[in-house]
């Protein structure tokens, strides 16, 4: 069984797409655990609406909900769908099938559709979809979409759950955990579709690169990975002098100084 798990906060409507694109499913084997993050719109409605395991917590973000949901899940298979993302009907049969021909990889991820004012958009270069032994391919930045991943609960029982001290990138922190010590699958299909908007919590952070860079550091022992975090703080510590700004400043040498990046 596959275990679907989608956070949801203030968005109702939405998560009635989301939860749509699960039922149309062409596998089903499958539950549907909705995390009611804390909520104050009619989110509480789905439980009446749908089949689904509904869970309510005091908002404390996505992190902690996805966590709350992978801890509920009964599934051997893990899922996530963002509420404002959906399937294509038949995602879970061809993950399925994909881990059936590769019996040895337990993570894949898959292409994905970007639809911004109602028409498809690329999406730039560098984020093309990884696979294989691509913990490096990672680096820059998050290539993988939490709503195109499958992956088998046991990497979760060995790398952790989700970072929940972080309120962004924490889908890039996880994968890196993942990416480090597990190969990547990919299906080279656009089986999710990404709507893009204005609410999407990555744009209302500041300086997101850094949250790149903390997630990076747990790995800076690996003269790679330094070397990006050394290139990533100078952009940014260049940035900072040219903008005259003091608290991007003050926290980049911090972070070289604590690290002995200086």
């Amino acid at each position: 069984m596959v275990s679907i798990i989608i956070p949801i906060f203030n968005r109702y409507k939405l998560a009635k797409r989301a939860i749509h694109s699960v039922l149309n499913q062409t596998y089903k084997e499958h539950e549907i655990i909705v995390i009611d993050d804390g909520s104050n719109d009619d989110t509480a409605k789905l439980k009446y609406e749908f089949d689904i395991r509904y869970v309510y917590q005091e908002n404390r973000g996505v992190s902690s909900a996805r966590n709350k949901g992978i801890k509920a899940a009964k599934g051997e298979w893990i899922a996530f769908l963002d509420s404002d993302d959906e399937w294509m009907s038949d995602k879970l049969q061809k993950q399925m099938e994909f881990f059936e021909k590769n019996p040895s990889v337990k993570f894949c991820h898959t292409e994905e559709k970007w639809i911004r004012e109602g028409r498809e958009v690329k999406y730039p270069k560098r984020l093309q979809k990884p696979s294989g032994q691509c913990f490096y391919d990672n680096l820059q930045t998050c290539k993988i979409a939490p709503s195109s991943v499958m992956l088998h609960k046991s990497i979760l029982n060995d790398v952790g759950l989700f970072d929940e001290s972080k309120k962004v990138c924490e889908d890039y922190d996880l994968w890196l955990r993942i990416s480090k010590k597990y190969e990547i699958g990919l299906i080279k299909e656009k089986l999710i579709t990404k709507y893009a908007g204005d609410d999407q919590l990555s744009k209302t952070i500041k300086f997101i690169d850094l949250h790149h860079i903390y997630s990076l550091l747990k790995f800076k022992k690996d003269k790679k990975v330094k070397k990006i975090i050394e290139k990533k703080l100078n952009i940014l510590e260049k940035g900072a002098k040219k903008h005259n700004n003091e608290e991007l400043l003050r926290i980049v040498l911090m972070i070289k100084l604590r690290n002995d990046l200086l």
